[in-house]
């Protein structure tokens, strides 16, 4: 992976394939580029750009885990396409990704050609949010990478029908197999970050959401989502009725991109986008 400098001196890992539409694909909160892997393959006459957020994965960590926030992330992206000399992208952003995104047309709308949603409006529901305090910083309670494997049909809830080449590929990805255990490979001090956002009262994101009034713009949503409700979904719906959507059966947060119906919407917002 190349790299490019941050405005605090960070070497952040990114990757620049492809030719033709630029697409900053922005992961998770935890997650790494490797996420925009399965999608990959389907995206056609488009420069596909990943970066990986400070203290995720080839990134270093932070000085100051306190900086691994939203509007610092923004900054790195809007860096990164300084770097690249891009005037404006597509952004993909799934689930943090996508509140990056939102954050970017709130900070630098000139510079988004559209965004595509992952999973991710402008309210975030509470039962999401304490499934992933469950597991954040925390490394997994598993010996081995096969154990969780196993375990992983049982324990993705709101997932089905996924095949346990994919459970690996997700396992082998995302954890560090050591003589003691797994272990995370993310900077663990990261649920510091999340907690010290938690004291804060929580902010209106639908101003942001606004904020992508005029661009193309689209949502996935895991019909299962434990994250995004379908009463949020129908508010976006309302405030942008012209959002490219589908509702991927069999997911939860978050689909894959792979899908037919992510890969439907994606394609036609690429188009929207061009």
């Amino acid at each position: 992976m190349k790299s490019f400098t941050t405005f605090d001196g960070l070497q952040l890992a990114y990757t620049d394939q492809g030719a033709g539409l630029p697409v900053l694909c922005l992961s998770g909160l935890t997650r790494s580029s490797t996420d925009f892997d399965y999608v990959a393959p389907y995206l056609d006459d488009v420069r596909m750009i990943r970066m990986d957020y400070r203290g995720r994965g080839q990134s270093p960590w932070a000085q100051d885990p306190l900086t691994y926030t939203i509007p610092v992330e923004a900054k790195d992206a809007l860096a990164l396409m300084d770097h690249l000399g891009l005037t404006r992208v597509a952004v993909l952003g799934t689930s943090r990704g996508g509140l990056i995104a939102m954050a970017l047309g709130a900070l630098a709308k000139d510079r988004l050609i559209g965004v595509c949603l992952n999973d991710i409006g402008p309210e975030i529901d509470n039962d999401g949010l304490s499934a992933i305090m469950v597991y954040l910083g925390r490394n997994p309670r598993f010996k081995s990478r096969a154990e969780m494997i196993n375990a992983m049909p049982a324990g993705m809830i709101g997932f089905a029908n996924v095949s346990m080449e994919r459970w690996a590929e997700e396992v082998e990805r995302h954890t560090n197999e050591t003589q003691q255990g797994l272990t995370i490979n993310y900077d663990p001090k990261l649920r510091d970050a999340i907690e010290a956002a938690g004291h804060q009262p929580a902010p209106d994101l639908w101003p942001l959401f606004d904020t992508l009034a005029g661009l193309p713009l689209a949502l996935i949503r895991g019909a299962n989502s434990n994250l995004l409700t379908l009463e949020t979904t129908t508010q976006m719906q309302h405030h942008r009725p012209d959002l490219i959507y589908s509702n991927v059966p069999d997911r939860g947060h978050v689909p894959f991109l792979d899908e037919p119906e992510s890969i439907a919407v994606i394609k036609t917002w690429l188009e929207a986008c061009r």
